[in-house]
């Protein structure tokens, strides 16, 4: 098992090499408009794979897939020249799914915001369950204003007890203190 820090140094290297050859060395038609977009190397270094993507059709894609088969030697020996190490890896190419990635990717974020503007309407129009502000705020009794026409006193009768502002406990009527 080699160093993890060497072999991924060596799949960027590689991944360079490929893609400079692949634009100087290799002269096939049926390459396309090719991009490497990634090189992975297994724990022993015996074998890259290179990950492209292709921009056209699926014909140029198949043709493209094609060249690079064929080319394959080629850009192992240019490898194996330009790396200088004792066993050159073999190299398998594989078509990168990132634009359809991408493509499902952006077609989900486009859902997810037209569902989000549904429920921005819907939410716009809706009204609360039940009070417009549900939380409790301390109440200041100096500024609420005492409006005794609001309350019916006609069962309470204030003449028995007189409260005092100090004391709680009921004022002592005169007419008791004087039958005692």
């Amino acid at each position: 098992m080699a160093d993890p820090t060497r072999a991924r140094k060596l799949a960027d290297r590689i991944k360079v090499i490929v893609a400079e050859a692949l634009e100087k060395r290799v002269k096939d038609p049926r390459l396309g408009f090719l991009t490497v977009t990634d090189t992975r190397i297994t724990g022993d270094m015996q074998h890259a794979t290179v990950y492209y993507t292709v921009f056209g059709t699926d014909e140029e894609r198949q043709s493209t897939a094609a060249a690079l088969e064929s080319a394959k030697g080629v850009l192992r020996a240019e490898v194996g020249k330009r790396t200088g190490i004792r066993l050159t890896p073999t190299l398998t190419f594989v078509a990168d799914d990132i634009p359809e990635t991408s493509q499902q990717i952006e077609d989900l974020l486009k859902a997810a915001a037209e569902q989000d503007a549904r429920v921005a309407a819907l939410a716009a129009a809706a009204q609360p369950a039940g009070e417009a502000d549900p939380y409790k705020k301390p109440v200041d009794h100096d500024a609420v204003d005492h409006d005794d026409s609001d309350h019916d006193d006609s069962d309470h009768d204030d003449s028995d007890t007189d409260t005092d502002d100090d004391d709680d406990r009921p004022a002592v009527d005169e007419d008791d203190v004087r039958r005692s």
